[in-house]
């Protein structure tokens, strides 16, 4: 259907969320820019290398205990009444923070080690320091040790050549540390996708609304999102109700890996948006089963996906997680699937409403008191299934729900996801609730 035919007649088909997420990401291809960056700054990147360990962790043999590295057998039969004599190593200082630096212990002899420290030579073995007692010159050892006993080996926690990652893997801090232990300071990582962002609309304004017009806030919102995401954003200027004005925006960022408009996206007179992704590339979907927010595009302009979200801002922030989230994730390199996110369980405190075929967003905000007087529900219910409930929040839909108001999504605790092929969810039931704002 031509866009001209779709105006006239509205949105009669809409393509399901799975589907034109699959036909969106089938256009994607991962951008093969990478970078070296240090460790302070690569938390949340993309390796775009495997990672092999090129020395051990740790390199040494280790003290995995306080005590006296001895030789496994100079200690055999010892115990409380017939303790192993041994010798003092003439460098060893039992009053001392630090162990001795002994290279070699000889046949008869004990150096004092603490947790951590290098196992001198000849050692094979730490005695606990509370299975000893050192008397003078002496230690007397309480406590057979067997060779490697209370011993970290070298390469104990990373051998040589262990594979430790493989490109597409996202750095969390826990693996920054691991890189430092190897030896890596700069790991080689994908470019950050780049995304221009372009808030449409004549209604629309930074500051100082007139009546009529609207403070914007799809833009900003979409961008922080982007950064959050992983991407790096460009927020543009506002751009009119005009598809000239329109046309030279997209053009202009065509050299980003993303481009995405907010508003104009659907088909009444002002909405130009689609009309000129069609003329400059291919729209690959116009119009999805999901709500609010079904007048979505997604297109591709000069292999440039472009998308077009709708200007109710609720409707605009949920498609973003819907097909940008995974649309920046694609671009970056990173594995696949997109991880959900978490949820609590809860308790619904009023029904749920919802079109077959279509997948809805409700906004939830999340309350431990079942007698919250905005939930509406009989909280003197003493059933097995309410006491089953017990220690469960209640999930209270917003009362305020419409796509353009934004205080029902920045006020809530998250979402619950009512599937297209149900036609609801009713009061008490059990439901999971999606922390949306949540990014790996």
């Amino acid at each position: 259907m031509s866009h001209d035919d779709l105006k006239r007649s509205g949105f009669k088909h809409r393509t399901r969320i799975a589907e034109a997420r699959e036909r969106l990401l089938a256009a994607l291809t991962s951008t093969d820019r990478t970078e070296s960056v240090p460790l302070g700054s690569a938390d949340g990147r993309v390796l775009a290398e495997s990672i092999t360990a090129g020395v051990p962790v740790p390199g040494y043999d280790r003290a995995a205990m306080d005590g006296w590295a001895v030789r496994a057998e100079d200690t055999f039969g010892a115990s409380d009444r017939s303790p192993a004599i041994l010798r003092q190593h003439a460098d060893a200082e039992t009053d001392s923070a630090a162990p001795a630096d002994v290279d070699s212990v000889p046949p008869g002899e004990a150096v004092r080690v603490h947790t951590g420290s290098a196992m001198p030579g000849g050692a094979d073995a730490v005695v606990m320091i509370e299975h000893t007692e050192a008397v003078g010159t002496e230690v007397e050892v309480f406590d057979a040790v067997a060779e490697g006993e209370n011993v970290g080996d070298a390469g104990e926690d990373v051998a040589v050549g262990q594979r430790l990652y493989d490109p597409g893997h996202r750095l969390r801090p826990s693996d920054l540390g691991l890189l430092k232990s190897v030896g890596i300071d700069t790991p080689e990582v994908y470019a950050e996708p780049t995304v221009g962002v372009v808030p449409t609309g004549d209604e629309i304004v930074q500051h100082d609304p007139s009546p009529g017009e609207v403070i914007e806030t799809n833009g900003l919102t979409v961008s922080q999102l982007v950064e959050r995401w992983g991407g790096q954003a460009t927020y543009r200027n506002i751009v009119p109700d005009d598809p000239n004005a329109i046309r030279a925006a997209i053009q202009r960022d065509l050299t980003k890996d993303v481009v995405v408009t907010t508003g104009g996206s659907s088909v009444g007179e002002r909405d130009h948006t689609v009309e000129v992704i069609d003329e400059l590339g291919e729209v690959l979907v116009h119009g999805v089963a999901l709500k609010p927010g079904h007048p979505v595009a997604l297109g591709v302009v000069e292999e440039t996906p472009v998308l077009a979200l709708p200007g109710y801002p609720v409707a605009c922030i949920v498609n973003a997680v819907q097909f940008l989230r995974p649309a920046i994730r694609a671009v970056a390199g990173r594995e696949s699937p997109v991880p959900d996110h978490p949820t609590t369980e809860a308790t619904l405190a009023r029904k749920i409403d919802s079109e077959p075929g279509v997948r809805t967003f409700a906004r939830v905000r999340l309350a431990s008191d079942r007698a919250d007087p905005d939930a509406g529900v009989d909280d003197t219910d003493d059933t097995d299934d309410a006491s089953d409930r017990a220690g469960r929040p209640q999930a209270i839909p917003t009362r305020a729900s419409g796509s353009g108001v934004l205080s029902s999504v920045a006020l809530a605790d998250g979402w619950v996801v009512v599937p297209e092929d149900s036609e609801g969810i009713p009061a008490e039931a059990t439901v999971a609730v999606e922390d949306w704002e949540w990014s790996p």
